[in-house]
C-alpha cells in the first residue's frame, strides 16, 4: 500500500514538472517575441481566464458547446454501432458503406463545414460536423472488432448449440468492447476539435468557437489563449471521465483468458 502511494506521488510530481517545463517554455517564448499580440504571457492568460469565469456568458457558452459535442458523439456512436454490425453481417452492405467512409476520412473538415453552413442552421452545424467526423471511426472499429472474433470459439458454440444471445454476450462483446472503447475515446478528442472549428465558422449565439472568433477579430490574444485553454481542459476532462467509465465497465481481474463450454454456455475463465 505504501509503495503504491509512493509511485502515485512520483507520477503526480512528474506530471507537475512536465507542465511546469512547458509553461516555462511558453514564458520564454513570450519574452523572446516581446509582443502580447503574438504570444501573451501565461500570467495574462490566467488572469483573463479568471475574469471570464465570473461571467454568465462563459458558462452558458461552455454548456451549449458541451451539449453539441455530446449530441454529435451520441449520434455517431449509436449509428456507428448499428451500421457497423450490419456491415459485418452483410458483405454487400460493407462494400457499399466502405467507399463513403473513405471519402469522409479523405475530405477536409473545412469543406464539410462550408457545406453544412448551406444546409443547416448555425447551431446545428457543429453537431453535424461532430457526427460526420466521428462516425467513420466508430464504424471502422466496430467492423474490425467483429472481424477479429475468435472463429474457433464460434465453431465450438455452434457445435454445442449455445444460444445466440449467449454467443453475443460471451464471445462478440468481449471482442468488440476494446475496439469500441478506443474509438469512443478517440472520437471524444476529435469531436471537441471539429465542433469548436465548426462553431468558429458557423458562429452560433452561445459557443466557445464564437468567442474564439471574436477574440481573433479584436486581436485579443489573451482571451484567444484563454478560450483555447478551456477547450483543452474540457477535452482532457471528458476523455478522463469516459476512460474511467469504460475502465470500470470492462474491468476484469485477469491476465489470461481461456474459453470453455459449461452446461451449454460459453464462459471466460480468468487465470491469474
Amino acid at each position: 500500500m505504501k509503495d503504491s502511494t509512493i509511485i502515485s506521488n512520483k507520477k503526480s510530481l512528474n506530471k507537475f514538472v512536465i507542465i511546469l517545463f512547458w509553461v516555462a517554455v511558453w514564458q520564454i517564448l513570450h519574452l523572446f517575441i516581446g509582443r502580447d499580440i503574438y504570444v501573451p504571457s501565461p500570467f495574462s492568460v490566467v488572469m483573463r481566464l479568471k475574469e471570464l469565469i465570473f461571467l454568465k456568458v462563459f458558462w452558458t457558452s461552455i454548456a451549449f458547446s458541451i451539449y453539441r459535442v455530446i449530441i454529435g458523439l451520441f449520434l455517431s456512436i449509436t449509428l456507428g454501432i448499428i451500421v457497423g454490425v450490419i456491415s459485418s453481417m452483410n458483405r454487400y452492405v460493407y462494400d457499399l458503406i466502405h467507399p463513403l467512409m473513405t471519402a469522409i476520412k479523405a475530405t477536409p473538415v473545412l469543406s464539410f463545414i462550408i457545406l453544412a453552413l448551406i444546409w443547416l442552421s448555425s447551431s446545428n452545424v457543429p453537431i453535424f460536423i461532430c457526427f460526420l467526423m466521428c462516425f467513420p471511426i466508430i464504424w471502422t472499429n466496430v467492423v474490425t472488432g467483429i472481424s477479429n472474433v475468435d472463429k474457433k470459439l464460434l465453431e465450438m458454440a455452434k457445435v454445442y448449440g449455445v444460444k445466440r444471445l449467449t454467443v453475443i454476450k460471451k464471445i462478440y462483446l468481449p471482442s468488440i468492447i476494446p475496439y469500441l472503447s478506443a474509438a469512443c475515446i478517440t472520437s471524444l478528442g476529435l469531436g471537441w476539435k471539429v465542433s469548436v472549428a465548426a462553431e468558429v465558422l458557423s458562429h452560433p449565439r452561445n459557443a466557445i468557437g464564437s468567442h474564439l472568433y471574436s477574440a481573433k477579430v479584436y486581436l485579443d490574444s489573451s482571451e484567444l489563449f484563454a478560450w483555447t485553454l478551456v477547450v483543452i481542459l474540457l477535452s482532457l476532462l471528458f476523455e478522463r471521465i469516459l476512460a474511467g467509465f469504460i475502465g470500470k465497465l470492462t474491468y476484469r481481474k485477469t491476465t489470461k483468458g481461456s474459453a470453455v463450454l459449461d452446461k451449454g454456455c460459453v464462459k471466460i475463465e480468468a487465470t491469474d
